[in-house]
């Protein structure tokens, strides 16, 4: 399969992600390696959020003309909010494949949040993994399973098949199974009626942002 350019600019951070993912799910906890292996997760910032700003010119939906209007970003907002709330929820046992590969529990050995700890998980999950993401779920996947030269295709133009296709692949790479299906509809569903990608990448981020916020509040770890 030959992909274009644009194809492996959105394949190769979210490649690059999951690699670091899967680094993260087989380093001690101990310290074994001989440093503190959930700093791990700063990796993300540098190397995924590092593709993200060298590429950054080549992104044409995220240009500037293509930003969404107030009433979009309203949306957005109320829409990732709503994700939020249903994904805290739909957490029973039947609702989940496996576990999470990599646990984050930024707290010290007195049991005292761990603040720079936070701020990477936090901001690499509210800023760069909704970037990373939507350029791949949305941005190439989806519009991608519509027309392989997926390029110069509307998102609006995109059709039910592709949409629930790309969602399903969405839910298999994530452990709350259905929470995830929520999530993907909801993120799909906003860029097909707007055709802005920013819309799917607010949402996203409001839901990733809040759930951040949630978690160290309510130290429901399992959630991160």
């Amino acid at each position: 399969m030959n992909l274009s350019r644009a194809a492996l600019l959105r394949i190769l951070p979210f490649v690059a992600f999951m690699a670091l993912l899967a680094l993260r799910g087989i380093a001690p906890a101990d310290r074994g390696w001989g440093f503190d292996a959930r700093w791990l997760y700063a990796l993300n910032l540098v190397v995924v959020g590092g593709m993200l700003a060298a590429w950054w010119r080549e992104y044409g939906e995220l240009a500037r003309q293509n930003a969404p209007d107030a009433r979009e970003c309203a949306l957005a907002v109320a829409v990732g909010l709503a994700v939020f709330a249903a994904w805290i929820h739909l957490d029973a046992p039947w609702m989940q494949i496996g576990q999470p590969t990599a646990s984050f529990v930024p707290v010290d050995a007195q049991g005292r949040l761990d603040w720079p700890l936070i701020a990477v998980r936090w901001t690499g999950a509210a800023l760069v993994v909704p970037l990373m993401e939507e350029l791949f779920w949305r941005s190439f996947l989806m519009r991608w399973m519509q027309a392989p030269v997926f390029e110069g295709l509307d998102p609006r133009r995109t059709g039910a098949k592709a949409l629930l296709l790309s969602t399903f692949v969405f839910m298999l790479a994530h452990p709350l199974w259905l929470a995830a299906i929520v999530a993907g509809l909801a993120y799909a569903l906003l860029y097909r009626a707007s055709g802005r990608l920013w819309t799917a990448v607010i949402a996203h981020a409001v839901t990733n942002g809040a759930l951040g916020i949630w978690v160290v509040n309510t130290r429901q770890w399992q959630f991160w």
